[in-house]
């Protein structure tokens, strides 16, 4: 048994792409360094351990629990080898691991607190951001950027293009389609439609986290959006 395509495409975006370790928070995605190509940091540690003799192991779970979304923590590899220590397994125990993990991916979902929104304006100001941030991912991380470009059948810069997808991409949209829905009034009748189109987007890509289609199904961004949102 191993760790399914759904299993990882969850974990890494309900917590981000960050450590869930309490506390730490730290980025798991690595930015290119001078001759050195990208790679992704985040490690997907299993709360009761996977195997005999490992800290928490528990012989009656049945192995498709063992590598289920439910029993794995996405951690940076100083917090993964902490919590595997053989010395440290009172310490660290399912109980406490899993409710690092609750707060941690309630922390994320939490991140955007609405305050109340009263022009059209106003909420294209506190859209703008996440679309920004997509945008970078994309321009320096994406299939067209100059990394994939220089480095077109190395593993590890599409591993860190699938992780900034689900680290950035996906709560970001999740985000901005909470916004949308909260606020959906202060669209005009003609917009309703450009709208309608990104939050269909935003729904196919959580299809492809859920594993129900292939990222090549995932409807493509509207740029009409982008000039909706960023347009003067």
């Amino acid at each position: 048994m191993s760790i399914t395509s759904k299993s990882i495409k969850i974990l890494w975006s309900n917590a981000a792409g960050r450590c869930s370790f309490r506390g730490c928070t730290e980025r798991l995605s690595v930015e290119e360094a001078e001759g050195v190509t990208p790679y992704t940091l985040g490690e997907m540690a299993h709360i009761k351990g996977n195997k005999l003799g490992s800290n928490r192991y528990d012989a009656d779970q049945p192995a498709l629990e063992r590598d289920g979304y439910e029993n794995l923590i996405l951690l940076c590899p100083t917090h993964h080898t902490l919590i595997d220590k053989a010395e440290n397994e009172a310490e660290y125990s399912v109980e406490l691991l899993h409710e690092m993990k609750q707060e941690h991916e309630e922390f994320v979902s939490n991140r955007l607190q609405i305050t109340e929104l009263k022009s059209l304006e106003q909420l294209k100001d506190k859209i703008a951001p996440y679309m920004a941030e997509n945008h970078q991912v994309w321009d320096q991380y994406g299939p067209m950027s100059e990394n994939a470009r220089k480095n077109p059948n190395s593993d590890q810069v599409y591993a860190l293009w699938t992780s900034e997808r689900l680290s950035t991409i996906v709560p970001n949209n999740r985000e901005i389609k909470e916004l949308l829905v909260e606020y959906r009034a202060l669209f005009s009748r003609k917009e309703h439609r450009v709208v309608s189109k990104f939050i269909k987007h935003v729904e196919s890509y959580e299809q492809w986290v859920e594993d129900k289609i292939p990222y090549n199904a995932v409807q493509r961004f509207p740029s009409d959006f982008e000039d909706l949102i960023l347009g003067e």
